[in-house]
């Protein structure tokens, strides 16, 4: 069932049908005031995948699509925000295109004329050389699918579905893979590096199934995308069928898709000068060992794309915030590492005076939503140590070893900003108990964080790893010079629930509030979920124009239920006797919010 429905106004314009949902995105056709069509896409903003997300929380596509006004690119027109039973959304208007995707005619006609196929790709270098050179942007999925003909143009082709669009990047894209075509991808995206030479890949690629009727490299679309990965790479291998291509074409597409990343086209540039006189392009050799091919010592693209793949691309942060100030609640839990663990991180001189060992790492576990990472960011702050904070997908990798260079990286990269304060979110993701059906690629990757855990505060590295799980930890990783410390963060008391509202609610248009009342009604609530209350309430208020009120605050707390429920409450609490029950010489007293 769709969210919009039938006749409904959005802005202006009047639902008429959807064309397609996702979890988190829907697509209409929308009318104006004169019956004219346009496309408008829908962003459940809860729902959508953190990473598709600008930091302000604005939605990277429509970001992007403001910026980008080109004939061969699908025409922005208007964005806006509406609140619905599911909460915010964020929609944005796009042209209406009438026409057929270049897919739909390859299809119907087969092999198309070479002049017709160069001008269908010059349109899209064109579209290409202006996302790379005016706003550094990569489109990332350009296929026949994503091409249009519009109508309106004569047959001009536009990009469309702009999902995926990202600067360069390398290492875990900001955007979803899992329906990235990968018979048009380079080797290096899929390996996570996506750039300009990538980009112009797919052009060629998209250009030999203009010219031959066929996808290069087919593979079966039932396929899991990890073995279709590996099929494309193994077709790879062999030459390329140029069975049915045109001779004048023969040299740009061997060159093209060579697995050769310096024979191949460096830029839209480099193409659209090429399709200028195509005869002029000597076809390029198979290799069967293509290491020499390259002064620099390249390897096959798909080896060069795994020596790229042990670089991380993990922010370091400068701590600009208020430390402990920022966090409500938790008094016991900041005295305590206050007193046990910041002051000789902080004083390297006393600490050698009185022989002490800088702590290595901690542990902070419990619910979810508790604010454990959040913690671990003030935590830094308040140290006035430089932050990164590490997700299991940072560390992902399509080869056999790529997680565990990447780990090691990872540890180069905070040494070298030392003092460094390294988080590792989910961390029973990370290091699983090899005691449970590992395979041996994980086994190892669990071996690489203990040779990397080891005293690791020697080299200014301060650990600092949540889990809502871990009981799911290797037990290996928690002793003694590696994480050293374990703190249970359970869900906010009143005083911490009282505070965080307050936090929450300052500097908003308000009424007088009750905050202990508020406190009252919201027990159970954990952090996010109070976070959550705010910002539905104080959405509500501004759809309105109004003051948040007593009234409105009740209203949002009765209608939104607390996240943990009463059983995971009690599992919790079987897991921190079992952790705190261990005979561990490095155990801590219970702190937090409550002890319950």
């Amino acid at each position: 069932m769709s969210i919009l429905t039938q006749g409904q106004q959005v802005n202006g314009y009047t639902v008429e049908y959807l064309i397609k949902a996702n979890a988190y995105c829907e697509t209409y056709r929308v009318a104006d005031a004169d019956g004219s069509p346009w496309f408008l896409k829908l962003f459940i903003i809860k729902n959508i995948p953190e990473k598709l997300l600008t930091r302000d929380g604005q939605v990277r596509e429509i970001e992007h699509c403001k910026r980008l006004t080109h004939q061969n690119i699908i025409s922005y027109v208007t964005s806006g925000t509406m609140m619905i039973p599911e909460g915010v959304c964020h929609y944005m208007v796009t042209v209406y295109f009438s026409g057929e995707l270049l897919a739909e005619k390859i299809a119907r006609e087969g092999p198309l004329p070479v002049s017709e196929a160069s001008v269908i790709a010059r349109g899209v270098l064109h579209a290409v050389q202006y996302m790379h050179e005016t706003h550094g942007l990569m489109h990332n999925d350009i296929t026949p699918r994503n091409i249009m003909l519009s109508a309106k143009t004569d047959g001009e082709p536009e990009l469309i579905d702009m999902g995926h669009v990202s600067s360069s990047t390398s290492g875990i894209p900001p955007f979803d893979t899992s329906d990235l075509e990968v018979q048009y991808c380079a080797n290096s995206a899929l390996a996570g590096m996506y750039d300009e030479q990538s980009d112009v890949f797919s052009v060629v690629a998209v250009l030999y199934a203009m010219v031959t009727g066929r996808g290069p490299w087919p593979v079966d679309a039932s396929l899991p995308r990890r073995e279709a990965i590996r099929e494309v790479k193994r077709q790879r291998r062999e030459p390329l069928d140029m069975e049915g291509v045109p001779e004048e074409m023969v040299g740009i597409l061997s060159r093209g898709l060579s697995s050769t990343p310096d024979e191949r086209y460096q830029s839209a540039k480099d193409l659209l000068r090429a399709l200028d006189d195509p005869s002029q392009e000597e076809p390029v050799a198979p290799r069967s060992d293509s290491r020499s091919a390259s002064s620099r010592g390249l390897r096959d693209d798909d080896d060069d794309a795994q020596a790229r793949e042990t670089s991380v691309d993990i922010e370091v942060k400068k701590g600009k915030g208020n430390g402990f100030k920022d966090i409500a609640g938790m008094d016991d839990m900041k005295e305590m590492l206050t007193k046990r663990v910041i002051f000789i991180l902080r004083d390297k001189e006393l600490a050698q005076r009185y022989r002490l060992t800088p702590p290595n790492g901690m542990l902070l576990y419990g619910p979810p939503g508790c604010g454990k990472s959040f913690f671990a960011e003030k935590f830094a702050e308040e140290t006035g140590f430089n932050f990164m904070l590490v997700k299991a997908s940072d560390l992902g990798s399509v080869y056999i070893h790529g997680t565990q260079g990447k780990i090691a990286e990872l540890f180069r990269k905070a040494e070298k900003s030392a003092p460094t304060v390294l988080c590792f979110d989910e961390f029973d993701a990370f290091v699983p108990n090899r005691s449970d059906d590992l395979g041996n690629h994980h086994s190892g990757e669990v071996n690489e964080f203990l040779s990397q855990l080891n005293n690791c505060s020697q080299r200014g590295i301060f650990v600092i790893a949540t889990s809502n799980r871990p009981d799911k930890i290797d037990p290996a990783v928690l002793r003694t010079g590696r994480i050293d410390k374990m703190v249970y963060v359970p869900l906010p008391d009143q005083v911490a629930r009282r505070e965080m509202l307050k936090l929450h609610l300052t500097d908003r248009p308000c009424d007088e509030l009750d905050y202990e009342k508020l406190a009252t009604l919201s027990e159970g609530y954990v952090a996010s979920d109070i976070t959550y209350v705010v910002n539905e309430a104080a959405m509500i208020a501004a759809y309105n124009g109004a003051n948040i009120t007593e009234e409105l605050m009740e209203t949002t707390i009765s209608g939104i239920k607390p996240s943990v429920k009463g059983d995971a409450l009690k599992e919790y609490g079987r897991i921190r006797d079992k952790m705190e029950g261990n005979e561990r010489r490095n155990s801590l007293p219970r702190v937090g919010f409550v002890d319950s």
